[in-house]
């Protein structure tokens, strides 16, 4: 049998104030250590189970890594349009849920974009660049 979730959009819920599950400890370390194909798979696994909108956090964290892999690869269309739907998942979130410091990643992975953006597709920087993002925690879930 198919679950089928229903189609909600990024919105904070009371699920921030849980402690993050194991799946999204994971792929924050695989984030943290650029695995960017091994946060995506981790990250995917966990939030395509979710029912809750919460599901678009994971989701966010999964896409900004994804343009950085695409980054990586010399893609800078993809890691442009990857990091802002990120972004846009993402900014419901802020300035923390489930512990992790959502204001934070959302600087400075809007930081790395308006510079890709400046710079366009024929003037990539090389990759990682200086202040590539790292997911923090907080002590605090809001």
């Amino acid at each position: 049998m198919t679950v089928r979730l229903k189609k909600t959009a990024p919105a904070r819920t009371a699920r921030c104030d849980d402690p993050p599950p194991p799946g999204l400890l994971e792929g924050i370390e695989q984030f943290n250590r650029q695995e960017f194909f091994e946060q995506h798979e981790t990250l995917e696994a966990i939030w395509i189970k979710e029912p809750d909108a919460v599901r678009y956090l994971y989701q966010g964290i999964l896409q900004v890594g994804v343009g950085f892999y695409h980054w990586r690869r010399g893609n800078w269309r993809g890691a442009v349009a990857k990091l802002g739907h990120g972004l846009s998942k993402l900014e419901p979130y802020r300035p923390a849920c489930m512990t992790i410091d959502v204001e934070r990643l959302v600087a400075e992975t809007v930081a790395l974009r308006e510079q890709l953006e400046r710079r366009g597709a024929a003037d990539l920087p090389p990759f990682p660049p200086p202040g590539l993002p790292r997911v923090h925690r907080t002590n605090k879930t809001a």
